[in-house]
This record gives structure tokens, C-alpha cells and sequence, in this order.
């Protein structure tokens, strides 16, 4: 049998994956609508497809009835903090994405943009205080110092998180108190940065075995001018433009940012940078994301489909892909 016939074989002999979506994070909703989004796009393939969320059935399902194959399509805590890759590993079943030591790296935003600027990717100057910062020195003299140091605008986002759950714009001292507070909602420690104008895009990476090759980037236009919950999961609230309108320079140099980023946080298989690039022309890391999202307004399939790739044939290949890597 050549090596063709041997990879015919091998995804023929892909009938079984476990679909994991839903979670305990504020993403529930949005993690939903991924795993269905996966779960119809194999189905499409032929693959037999069951979709669990992750509750305390979970590791007696996985060894009772244990999937060839996981694709997690989890976002938040649990789903992109390692933690349920982790479980995966010990329970020995393959599963598409990046390892658990890379999810930690990843997930935790500050590690992230430390390990970018080291390479000479642009990030945004900014600051991580945690909750008891405030607390014991006093959240007024604090945020009157980061002010001082950083000036205005700023973002304040969680350390950890995604899909813009406390992430608020700020243009103000008083605005600056009411964004920490919803930020603090989310995450034990804030990050605090400069808010970088200029236009936002997205840009997904893919590894179905010949090695990580960038997607056209996605250019984000909202219509309130931020990119926040609502706007990136409500149909009509924001404009996508696929490949971005900036010129080729700028466009490689993002995708290049992008493949750097998953290259340096030690990631497989899928992910998605985000990124400004800023009105003086720099291209500025924001933050990465191990499991994209993967709906109907998700900027991934999105720029799947302006690369002429087949988003189910994309599904099919990166559980194929886990299934012969094996545990």
C-alpha cells in the first residue's frame, strides 16, 4: 500500500468524533454555536458526530465509550486554559488544537504579548495589576499613577478570557473606574493598555499537516467603532472585508505576525491572532486565541472560505490529522 492508499485509509477509518461544546464560562453561548457549526460540517464529511458539553459525565463517557477523536470546541476557562486538554491527555484520547503548556501560554494574555515583544512583534504598552493591588494600595492613587504612565485612551481587558467579556474603551479617569470594575467581574487581575487606534484585523492559522500557513487576514469594521460582544456575535453589527483593504506590505507583515505568534506560543493545528495595525503603519499584537470561534459570523471560516478552502473539508482534516497523531 503506498502512501496515498494508506491516507485514503486512514481518514475512511474516521467515524467516531466527540465534539466537545458549552462550558461553565461566560463564552457558553458561543462555544455552542462552534461545536455545532463542527459537528454539521463533519456530519457534511460522512463522520460520525456526537457533541457533549463538559459536565461530570464527561470522563465516564470518555472511558466507557472513548471517541477516535475530541475537537474541542471550547472558548474561555477549562475550554482554552489547558485544563481540558490536560484530561484529554490522561484519559489518552487524541483531540485537535494545542497542548495544555501551550494553552497556558496563550491564554494568559500578558505571558503572551511578553513572548511576542521578545521576538520584535509590536504590542501595546500597558500594564497587569490584580484585584488586590486596588485593594491594599488604594484604587484611586493606583489608576491616577497608570494614567500618568500610559495617558489617554486606554483598554481595559481581563488577563485571561476572550469574546470581549469586560473589555471596555476608555476615554476618561471616571470611565477608567467603571471599566475596571466590570473587568475585575471577569478576572482576578486587569490589563491595563494604550489604546491603539487603527484598523483592527483578525487572522486565523492552519496546520493540516505541511505546516502552519496563514489565512488572508479579516479586516473588522464595527458599527459602534468596538469590537465587543454583540458585535462580534449579532448579525449585521459589523462589516468584514476579506482580504483586508490595506496594501501587501502591511498584509504580510500581519500574517507574518500571526505565524510568529503560533509558532513562539507553541501552538497547532488552528488559532487566530488579533491585531491593530496603527495609524503610524506598525503592526500591534492585541492578543491569540487557541480555539477560534468557529460560527456563522466567526472571522476563521470566514477567511477559510476567501482562501478557497472547504470549511467541512478543513474539519475532517484537522480530526484526521489527531487521529493519526495518536495520543
Amino acid at each position: 500500500m503506498n502512501a496515498a492508499q494508506k491516507e485514503v485509509r486512514a481518514v475512511a477509518d474516521l467515524d467516531r468524533v466527540l465534539v466537545l461544546a458549552g462550558g461553565l464560562s461566560p463564552e457558553h453561548e458561543v462555544s455552542v454555536q462552534s461545536g455545532r457549526s463542527v459537528a454539521e460540517a463533519l456530519r457534511r464529511m460522512d463522520v460520525e458526530v456526537q457533541v457533549a458539553d463538559v459536565d461530570s459525565a464527561l470522563l465516564e463517557r470518555l472511558a466507557e465509550d472513548p471517541p477516535q477523536v475530541v475537537f474541542p470546541a471550547l472558548h474561555g476557562a477549562a475550554g482554552e486554559d489547558g485544563a481540558i486538554r490536560e484530561v484529554l491527555e490522561l484519559v489518552g484520547v487524541p483531540y485537535v488544537g494545542a497542548r495544555p503548556d501551550a494553552c497556558r501560554l496563550t491564554y494568559a494574555k500578558p505571558t503572551a504579548k511578553a513572548l511576542l515583544a521578545a521576538e520584535g512583534v509590536a504590542v501595546p504598552r500597558g500594564t497587569t495589576l490584580p484585584k488586590s493591588a486596588f485593594h491594599d494600595l488604594g484604587a484611586p492613587a493606583l489608576l491616577e499613577r497608570t494614567v500618568d504612565r500610559l495617558g489617554l485612551p486606554l483598554f481595559v481587558k481581563p488577563d485571561r478570557g476572550g469574546s470581549a467579556f469586560g473589555a471596555t474603551p476608555v476615554t476618561s479617569m471616571p470611565e477608567l473606574s467603571s471599566a475596571l470594575m466590570s473587568c475585575l467581574g471577569y478576572s482576578d487581575s486587569a490589563l491595563i493598555e494604550e489604546r491603539v487606534r487603527g484598523t483592527e484585523l483578525a487572522v486565523g492559522v492552519l496546520d493540516t499537516g505541511a505546516g502552519p500557513v496563514a489565512l488572508p487576514p479579516v479586516e473588522i469594521v464595527p458599527d459602534g467603532g468596538v469590537y465587543d460582544y454583540a458585535a462580534r456575535y449579532t448579525a449585521g453589527r459589523t462589516e468584514f472585508f476579506c482580504p483586508a483593504r490595506l496594501d501587501e506590505e502591511v498584509l504580510a507583515r500581519a500574517t507574518g505576525a500571526a505565524l510568529t505568534a503560533h509558532r513562539v506560543l507553541g501552538l497547532r493545528d488552528l488559532s487566530r491572532t488579533d491585531l491593530i495595525v496603527a495609524e503610524d503603519g506598525r503592526v500591534v499584537f492585541l492578543e491569540a486565541n487557541v480555539t477560534p470561534g468557529l460560527t456563522e459570523t466567526s472571522t476563521f471560516p470566514m477567511a477559510a472560505t476567501a482562501a478557497g478552502l472547504d470549511f467541512a473539508l478543513i474539519c475532517r482534516e484537522l480530526a484526521h490529522q489527531a487521529f493519526t497523531r495518536g495520543c
